[in-house]
């Protein structure tokens, strides 16, 4: 979770920096790094999340303190019981002058703890915490008392103060596990926040008006009250406050040199204010804020829009295009139809790999999640570290209870425990994921497929190592010159992903017949395709286009019944996405089924001479098909029937290849299915037959389970019955007569 990097940045240059007292906190664009330090010097670079983040160096003070002798954890200091009585900077005032000498030490200390975060040893190893983190630990009172140190805690305060020294972030959206201390670490972030700044609104809310109420009377509110008189402005108006709590007069920074001014009525006043506000699109429309604290945005049902109310929200922590305010969002998941799709897509919107020309994500917040494992309550050690394996003897936890299992364990046991009951088991993944995949999964009554099995299979995805089942890249023409070769090239640029490649000597397997191009390895695997036609629409949107290769059964030195390549994306151009279609066909030599209600790809391969690559619907005999599809080939979606054999085709591969097989019809129970490309087997877990439009990768994976299933799909020839009308003759007289 938190990945020390080693000589990310030469020791020679740290050291003569740390010697300058150079290093500025906030983001260095030449190193591509956020410093959190506030000394000038940097010690250790960790990374989490995909940000690369500068820690304090620590003081040779601070090493000296280290002895071996004792065991060292994470303790609370307790306010010394001579400061305990005295509750604001007035009482203060009115103590002795040796009174006032004797602890200012004590009170500068904390502020630069406060301002600068502290060390302390964990275990044998000096740890850093930033300051909030420290505010939180020392000074946040919560229902149980005071929280406990947590390993999981420390990385996201370090992330959120990144978040806050970085110039190009709005902060943070974090998905987290169900009772991880959450809104409580936003609370007490409100306060650590509003006490401190001039002028400023703190702003909370959650996924109901109800909600975000409670969180601030419930701990905002006694938080605040709960202070040292040291950090604690005076407030303006009652000591439990429902709807605002304003800071009028400041704490002030005591220090040696004014501890013994008495500040009079004319002190200068923070006007510093922390309120809520009810659960709405237009929450804090047009108003200014230094912090939102934003609870349990993953679970902001109809109506309500979380992406609609960041939307707004987001232009309130900036002026022009600086952003003078910090969001801290935070939340697990609901079902996607209950709000969690919404807060799906914020969270996939703030990738930091994924920034725009101006340095920012899509959404301006940085994403962080933390396991399941490393913060799940009974399965946290005294030092505060998570217990991710079976101990061998029991451990002492931070509760002072014995710990004799890992969490892993205990969720795995949970999990098979739950392996009948698909819905009660998806609330528990939604509940406590150890993959993003989890926090995301719905319900399965929402899903026309088997969602087990899909869901079954993306956990083994997440097991191994990615890279060593798919390579990202790209196909282009050898040497630039189109109809020759295809050539495949490995990139992470690329928009293909593909777990086979055939062999060299059936790669391009092709061959041409009156300058018409057929594929030669038909009899191997087919694509199915999911086109556009428009290379752009108004306001940037518009479907992707969708390519898969399936493999079918056969004795060559190839995969049997596998979906081998995954296409989804939508180029600059349509002609790119047809131009890229084709090469994939030429490279594996295979016949493709695309959809012809958008007919500019199956044209495309018309122009081209590669009209016999485009297989004709499967439903309809030859001698039925209709000008159009003689010429171009392809498969309406408009039909009824062709999206209820396209579900069904679907539905069959799943039950049949994805996931575990437990009564073994198909394979081993102990064997699990071959399908390695997750974001198909997402769009198969969500897809709506009566919105089809939304499914690229779901079309475009079932025409090609389709094509290779073409058998199913033939219509029977109905025999005609044949009347045959003899004529019948009456034969009583001499001469027969015809009977009428």
């Amino acid at each position: 979770m938190i990945k020390e990097i080693k000589d990310y940045i030469s020791p020679s240059v740290i050291a003569n920096k740390n010697r300058a007292r150079t290093w500025l906190y906030g983001y260095n664009r030449k190193y591509d790094l956020v410093i959190i330090s506030k000394s000038g010097q940097i010690g250790s670079i960790i990374e989490i999340s995909n940000i690369k983040i500068a820690l304090p160096k620590a003081s040779k003070e601070i090493i000296k303190r280290h002895d071996k002798k004792l065991e060292q954890y994470w303790e609370r200091k307790q306010t010394p019981k001579q400061l305990q009585n005295i509750r604001s900077i007035f009482q203060w005032n009115e103590m002795p002058r040796e009174f006032k000498s004797r602890w200012v030490d004590y009170i500068e200390k904390e502020f630069e703890y406060r301002d600068e975060g502290h060390w302390f040893f964990n275990n044998g190893n000096p740890t850093y915490i930033t300051g909030a983190h420290y505010m939180y630990l020392q000074w946040t009172k919560i229902d149980v008392g005071y929280p406990d140190y947590r390993e999981a805690n420390r990385a996201f305060f370090i992330f959120w103060e990144a978040c806050k020294a970085d110039t190009r972030s709005y902060g943070m959206c974090y998905l987290k596990i169900r009772r991880s201390g959450f809104s409580f670490m936003g609370s007490s972030e409100c306060v650590n926040t509003g006490t401190i700044s001039k002028d400023s609104r703190v702003g909370i809310l959650s996924k109901t008006g109800g909600d975000a109420k409670k969180m601030f009377t419930d701990k905002v509110v006694p938080i605040s009250n709960n202070y040292p008189f040291f950090f604690k402005p005076v407030q303006d108006g009652m000591d439990k406050p429902k709807t605002e709590l304003a800071y009028r007069v400041p704490a002030s920074k005591i220090t040696k040199k004014n501890m013994h001014e008495i500040f009079g009525d004319d002190m200068e006043g923070l006007d510093t204010t922390i309120d809520w506000k009810n659960t709405d699109d237009n929450s804090y429309d047009g108003e200014k804020l230094m912090l939102l604290v934003h609870d349990e945005s993953g679970k902001w049902i109809k109506p309500n829009n979380i992406l609609n109310n960041w939307g707004v929200t987001k232009t309130c922590l900036r002026l022009g295009s600086k952003i003078i305010g910090k969001c801290m969002m935070g939340s697990t998941s609901n079902s996607l139809e209950k709000g969690g799709n919404n807060f799906k897509k914020l969270y996939e919107s703030s990738d930091v790999t994924n920034r725009n020309s101006n340095g920012q994500t899509k959404s301006g917040l940085y994403s962080l999640f933390i396991p399941m494992e490393w913060n799940m309550e009974g399965f946290i050690d005294i030092y505060g570290m998570p217990v991710l394996h079976t101990p061998k003897v029991e451990l002492m936890g931070v509760d002072r209870e014995s710990i004799y299992q890992s969490s892993i364990d205990y969720w795995n046991g949970e999990v098979e425990s739950l392996t009948d009951d698909a819905d009660t088991l998806n609330e528990f993944y939604r509940q406590f994921p150890r993959t993003e995949a989890h926090a995301f999964r719905d319900e399965s009554k929402s899903s026309i497929f088997n969602l087990s099995k899909i869901y079954q299979q993306i956990d083994f995805n997440d097991a191994v190592i990615k890279e060593h089942n798919i390579t990202q890249g790209k196909f282009i023409w050898e040497n630039g010159v189109k109809d020759s070769k295809v050539i495949w090239v490995p990139s992470k640029k690329g928009r293909f992903h593909i777990s086979w490649l055939p062999a060299s000597h059936i790669q391009n397997n092709v061959h041409k017949k009156n300058n018409i191009t057929y594929p030669g390895n038909e009899h191997l695997g087919v694509f199915g395709c999911d086109s556009y036609d428009i290379s752009g629409v108004v306001g940037g949107g518009g479907s992707n286009g969708a390519l898969h290769g399936l493999t079918k059964f056969s004795m060559d030195d190839a995969p049997s019944n596998e979906f081998f390549l995954e296409y989804i994306a939508r180029p600059q151009t349509a002609e790119i996405f047809f131009e890229d279609v084709l090469m994939a066909c030429v490279f594996y030599g295979m016949p493709i089924l695309v959809e012809n209600n958008k007919p500019r790809l199956l044209y495309h391969f018309k122009n081209r001479g590669y009209r016999k690559f485009c297989l004709n619907r499967p439903d309809k005999h030859s001698s039925k098909l209709s000008k159009t599809e003689k010429e171009l080939g392809g498969i309406p979606n408009s039909s009824e029937q062709v999206k209820q054999a396209h579900a069904a085709a679907i539905e069959s591969y799943i039950e049949k290849n994805i996931g575990f097989d437990l009564e073994e019809v198909f394979r081993p129970n102990d064997v699990i299915g071959t399908m390695p490309f997750n974001r198909t087997l997402l769009d198969w877990a969500k897809f709506d037959i009566n919105n089809r439009t939304r499914h690229d990768a779901s079309i475009s994976s079932g025409l090609a389970i389709m094509a290779n299933q073409r058998h199913l799909y033939i219509p029977e020839r109905k025999e005609s019955k044949i009347n045959i009308n003899f004529a019948r003759y009456s034969n009583t007289g001499t001469k027969s007569e015809i009977i009428r």
